[in-house]
């Protein structure tokens, strides 16, 4: 596939944020060639001793060798410096027993050269699935990348791990927990294949907080639920979806130990500020889009069937190409909502765009007119609210228009 040139038009008009050094971590990235020349592909973070590190990975039955490795890991809540190295250009997903080994070979190289336990370094691969990967190409580049470690190369490391992505996700939070500045940082990837089960393509997010680990992953998998696991491109689960926190312990502050700890609810909250952000950010940059599309849905008889109705909504084939093409046609957004087999009543049934009353009572509202609906999915960015009326059940989702571009996208992946 060649080389992505255009941006997104959807893309955070301000670029990659900011983001600030995160005390007890390095970041390096550099090219390896492992499906590309003349590509950033390989990027490594080394994390200081005593780090907590939490994670969430895909659910897929065909889940790549450094999924499975990395959950094997993750519950090992061991001492000692820690490591990610993720490339990009080759998923190492369905290649059998080879995977494995190739996984083997990298996270040895990295343990011997930082000298670390193999049971802390942690890999991630995205790209081409069911091809071999030259982890050679990989495992000797590993000298060169610690050498060129440093804690201000965070943007590197994003931009190392794209595949499709137009531009690289970056997001950060600073807070005060009781006196002590706290940092959150970090980045994802993540174009086409999105419809998480757990998290998103890939996804790295630092903070200098002391946390425990079983602290830290009981966050990570709460405000998941409300983030990574709400935002849909094509309705495809990856074979790698990897979501990593880590927590270097570097601030001056009391450990937080126990999930009670008044502490943990503002941390959450900017965790989740971070999450929810990246994860908006690759809805915008979905493969081919043009439109940021947002589903509420509320009034639903639980939270689980809002979730389920809203993704119904925001993978329709359907309603994305009705919003690519400044349709207003809500009637494949009632059609989204009957096939999604939660319960919905027609009467009951409400449906805005933005905030335009659009249907109600079973009905076309009688204050609706086509032409505001057409106004309105001129916007780059499209609201759709429906109410079921049922309940107090509530989702939010986001998504993307579907457009000839991700045809074109994808119809070339491979060559």
């Amino acid at each position: 596939m060649a080389k992505i040139e255009h941006v997104s038009p959807l893309a955070p008009k301000e670029g990659f944020p900011d983001l600030p050094v995160i005390d007890g971590v390095r970041f390096a990235a550099l090219e390896a060639g492992v499906r590309y020349s003349g590509r950033t592909d390989v990027m490594l973070a080394e994390l200081c001793e005593g780090s907590a590190i939490a994670g969430v990975f895909t659910r897929s039955s065909t889940r790549s060798a450094a999924v499975l490795d990395c959950q094997d890991k993750i519950t090992q809540d061991l001492p000692g410096k820690a490591a990610i190295l993720v490339n990009s250009g080759n998923s190492n997903a369905f290649t059998g027993k080879s995977g494995f080994d190739s996984v083997a070979k990298i996270t040895q190289a990295v343990a011997d050269e930082l000298e670390i336990d193999v049971n802390r370094v942690f890999t991630a691969s995205t790209g081409v699935i069911g091809e071999p990967i030259k982890w050679e190409r990989i495992t000797a580049k590993v000298p060169d990348l610690k050498s060129a470690l440093t804690p201000d190369a965070m943007e590197m490391a994003a931009r190392a791990i794209m595949t499709t992505d137009t531009f690289p996700k970056g997001s950060t939070r600073t807070i005060d927990l009781d006196g002590t500045t706290i940092k959150i940082a970090g980045f994802a990837k993540g174009s086409g294949m999105i419809a998480p089960d757990m998290a998103t393509m890939l996804s790295y997010i630092f903070t200098d907080a002391a946390i425990s680990r079983d602290v830290l992953q009981q966050c990570l998998w709460l405000d998941n639920a409300k983030t990574f696991n709400c935002v849909t491109v094509d309705g495809d689960t990856s074979t790698s979806d990897t979501v990593l926190v880590a927590a270097t312990g570097k601030a001056d502050m009391a450990p937080i130990t126990d999930f009670a700890d008044p502490r943990v609810r503002p941390f959450r909250d900017a965790l989740h500020a971070v999450m929810k952000d990246l994860a908006i950010q690759i809805a915008r940059d979905g493969e081919g889009a043009t439109k940021l599309i947002e589903v509420q849905v509320t009034g639903a008889n639980a939270d689980g069937p809002a979730h389920r109705v809203a993704m119904a909504i925001a993978n329709s084939p359907l309603v994305k190409t009705a919003v690519a093409g400044e349709d207003p046609n809500w009637g494949r957004v009632v059609m989204a909502v009957g096939k999604s087999g939660e319960r919905a009543e027609r009467d009951r049934l409400t449906i805005w765009f933005g905030d335009i009353l659009v249907a109600e009572n079973g009905w076309v509202a009688p204050s609706y007119t086509e032409e505001a609906g057409a106004a309105y999915m001129k916007n780059d960015e499209i609201v759709i609210r429906v109410d079921l009326g049922l309940d107090n059940g509530t989702a939010t989702v986001w998504s993307c228009d579907l457009t000839h571009g991700y045809i074109a996208i994808n119809a070339d992946y491979r060559s």
